[in-house]
């Protein structure tokens, strides 16, 4: 009898100990329990991301086609955990067809206000292409109708650190549909059915893109901004939203220096500033805004730059 209480005596401390050496366990929101296994298991900074109307202009599907297209780039954005949507994106650069128009001047003449505004990224583009074509029997009152839909959107994105374009592919998407229709059906009806073919071919391209997006995103460095000094308190344009997390230390960056190619006179890019100190988040304030004390260094100015350490 004594063994074997001895024996689960034993299994209890073995447990006990296993337990406590296996480090934290992240709870999903049923509740189950599940351990991070590296590091890219944590909670990630989400950059932000000013996203622009995309517009069509193709003869086919109408504005309706741009809609549709933008806010599936939103959803699936911000499904990937890794970005925050700047609500002002649209105030500050304009629509995609303005930037289109305007030879992407207005995204360089901006730059400095975007960062001002924490703003990482611009993508901004359009719909070059989207059509139906059916194909039915000919004889018949009841006939079967094959469709195929393709659409093809120009997608670009805009870094604003660097002050160039880092992204600009052309995505194709397709749906292929077979239906039988009553003879002399209704004609509203069969515009309602190729307008949802094209939505759906439109939403395929846009989901193409995403993987690509994200892997661009992680070679950039997130960045953010000293918003306001009051005091000891350093108030940052980023917080609880973009991932930021009590306790993290962020270092203080001097702005960079436009590199001009001295033969063409064309931006190169942007110089990497040089850190001024450190700083400890301590507090959260607003949706997505954080205050810092300083940490380490010095002679920390509004406008600066700041990056986790």
């Amino acid at each position: 009898m004594k063994s074997i209480r001895f024996a689960i005596q034993y299994i209890l401390i073995i447990s006990l100990l296993v337990s406590c050496s296996s480090g934290p366990i992240m709870r999903n929101h049923d509740g189950t329990g599940v351990r991070p296994q590296s590091l890219s298991d944590y909670p990630v900074i989400r950059k932000k991301m000013a996203l622009l109307p995309l517009f069509n202009e193709a003869p086919y599907g109408h504005d309706d086609l741009g809609i549709v297209a933008t806010e599936s780039l939103r959803s699936e954005l911000v499904r990937t955990g890794e970005f925050v949507i700047d609500a002002k994106g649209e105030e500050l650069f304009g629509t995609s067809k303005e930037i289109f128009a305007g030879g992407g001047l207005k995204l360089s003449q901006m730059s400095k206000k975007a960062k001002v505004d924490g703003i990482n990224f611009v993508l901004f583009g359009r719909i070059v292409h989207a059509r139906v074509r059916e194909k039915s029997d000919e004889i018949g009152f009841v006939r079967e109708t094959k469709s195929f839909t393709d659409a093809k959107i120009e997608l670009r994105i805009f870094d604003v650190s660097s002050g160039k374009e880092i992204y600009n592919e052309t995505l194709l998407g397709s749906a292929d549909d077979s239906n039988y229709r009553f003879y002399m059906n209704d004609r509203d009806e069969q515009l309602t059915y190729r307008q949802e073919l094209l939505r759906y071919a439109v939403q395929v391209a846009v989901r193409k893109a995403i993987p690509k997006i994200v892997q661009i995103s992680a070679k950039v460095d997130w960045m953010g901004r000293v918003a306001k000094i009051v005091g000891s308190k350093i108030y940052i344009n980023a917080g609880r939203n973009s991932g930021l997390n009590m306790g993290d230390v962020l270092k203080v960056l001097t702005e960079g220096e436009d590199i001009y190619d001295p033969e063409t006179g064309a931006l190169l890019g942007v110089s990497k500033g040089e850190v001024k100190g450190t700083l400890e988040i301590v507090e959260y304030f607003g949706p997505d805004g954080c205050i810092a004390v300083l940490n380490s260094g010095g002679s920390v100015a509004e406008g600066d730059f700041v990056q986790l350490y």
